[in-house]
């Protein structure tokens, strides 16, 4: 009799999974009502601003985007710009369109809110960039549905831990880039600025800031653009908009609800993007 043993039998297993679920796991629903006040003011922003953009009538929001179309991109940009929004309205999405956009907003804004002071206390600090690195490269590399795990735990299901969700995604590129954009401006600038008095938060505020402005403008582009690629991924928590549109479609095997679903976030990315990349003058960035 031949008798075989399976190489599993001499493996060595750490029980981590079953550790987390016991330990973990319990801990972070008890943590749920801490969690829940601290997410208040993210609430009090993403419901005033949904209210807002599905308050504001429909062409005035048209108008709204044309005029910054028109500014950032010109006339041409301006009509692709109303036309695109308009025909989210004819398929029926335009309240899920105004939502999408109340949560990239808040998204955005927390975002600029937290990232922006990081990457400058990054700039003043080699230690605390070096302490920063590490964990901006884990939150970039880990992949966006694992966000939600830790997130329904903490603060349940619905459009603020959808947020929350988005905003942990979202937050890596412009705290990076607002380091980078600080860093590189020239020591001679600076020290000009420290000539004619200024203190050090003075320089910041009317030197390095400004002098970064199109690095940090990058940054908010890029968390934008990160934010609505969160959208549909986010809609697996009960966040609502266009991602909610695209899941139960896809749930339900209706690919024209998919599609349109994923045209009107197509939309919205590219309008968003063209305005966010150029909303910045070209000629009011000196040279380093």
């Amino acid at each position: 009799m031949n008798l075989k043993v399976a190489p599993s039998d001499f493996e060595i297993y750490i029980p981590i999974a079953e550790w987390i679920e016991k330990n973990i796991k319990e801990w972070l629903f008890m943590q749920r009502p801490l969690f829940k006040k601290l997410s208040a003011p993210i609430d009090a922003v993403l419901n005033g601003l949904d209210s807002l953009f599905n308050y504001i009538p429909f062409p005035i929001v048209i108008l709204i985007f044309a005029y910054f179309a028109f500014k950032t991109n010109g006339i041409r940009f301006a009509i692709f710009s109303s036309l695109a929004l308009i025909s989210i309205d004819l398929v029926d999405l335009w309240q899920e369109a105004m939502t999408t956009l109340a949560m990239i907003f808040t998204a955005v804004i927390f975002c600029m809110l937290i990232g922006i002071p990081l990457g400058i206390a990054a700039s003043r600090s080699t230690l605390f960039e070096t302490i920063l690195r590490p964990i901006l490269d884990i939150m970039q590399t880990i992949p966006s549905f694992v966000y939600l795990i830790p997130v329904v735990m903490l603060f349940g299901v619905g459009l603020v831990p959808g947020v929350v969700a988005t905003i942990i995604f979202a937050l890596p590129p412009i705290i990076r880039l607002t380091n980078l954009g600080i860093r590189q401006v020239g020591k001679g600038f600076k020290e000009a600025g420290a000539s004619l008095g200024l203190n050090k938060f003075l320089i910041l505020r009317k030197i390095e800031i400004p002098l970064a402005m199109k690095t940090i403008m990058a940054g908010v582009n890029q968390t934008l653009m990160l934010a609505l690629s969160m959208v549909v991924i986010a809609a697996l928590i009960g966040a609502g908009g266009l991602g909610l549109t695209v899941y139960v479609a896809l749930g339900r095997l209706d690919i024209g609800g998919a599609v349109i679903g994923g045209t009107g976030i197509v939309i919205l990315a590219i309008v968003l993007d063209r305005i966010t990349q150029k909303i910045i003058p070209q000629d009011n960035i000196k040279s380093r």
